[in-house]
């Protein structure tokens, strides 16, 4: 399997379980090893990193902090603080705590009314758009998101997406998303299809908004 991302890009992963999606993804965020190869990685500064120095977990940890960002299938976010407090911890780990930004990104996600409110008074789908405010609330270069809409109905499912695409493309982060769902196609500008561990189809949409 070869493929090469580019700035920019929104992509999605599609496939079926077990195809190979989810292990891509890791290796896409330096928490698996490739069996063969390498993972070509271009930071911000534009230095060329090879992300697989595996024997160093602390360079590695580093790599991911600075880089990356992930919105997983389950909101993962922490019950006893409220929805503000959730992005500024993220914000806090990463060194580059900043109430107003924090802020911001919910007021982008739709969120700027729940600030003070926890997790478990809010839907399943704004959860969903605080766990995204949180992914990028680091700046990170890189977004990855696993079935992030796979507990979701259509309509949440379609909003969720929506202040996703809307994100990325404010922040100019480039995203790779897996899914199962054909029906998430629509956001996507350039869609990898896969099985068994090798892509079947790799096709540009020129979807350039999430309309």
């Amino acid at each position: 399997m070869s493929f090469e991302i580019h700035e920019g890009e929104r992509v999605i992963l599609l496939g079926p379980s077990g195809s190979g999606k989810t292990t891509l993804l890791n290796c896409l965020s330096a928490l698996d090893s490739p069996t063969g190869g390498a993972y070509t990685f271009m930071s911000n500064q534009q230095e060329e990193l090879d992300a697989v120095p595996r024997n160093n977990s602390e360079k590695m940890t580093s790599f991911r902090r600075d880089n990356i960002g992930y919105v997983f299938q389950f909101f993962n976010l922490l019950q006893d603080l409220t929805v503000l407090e959730n992005i500024l911890l993220i914000q806090e780990l990463a060194g580059k705590k900043d109430p107003a930004r924090a802020r911001e990104l919910l007021k982008l996600v739709g969120l700027e009314a729940e600030v003070d409110r926890f997790p478990g008074e809010i839907s399943g789908g704004q959860q969903q758009r605080v766990a995204i405010a949180r992914s990028i609330a680091k700046r990170p270069t890189l977004l990855l998101g696993d079935e992030l809409t796979g507990n979701l109905d259509t309509e949440t499912s379609n909003k969720v997406m929506e202040a996703l695409v809307s994100a990325c493309k404010q922040e100019n982060i480039t995203s790779v998303f897996v899914t199962h769902d054909e029906g998430l196609v629509k956001y996507a500008t350039r869609v990898i299809r896969i099985d068994s561990g090798k892509i079947v189809s790799d096709e540009q949409t020129n979807n350039d908004s999430s309309e």
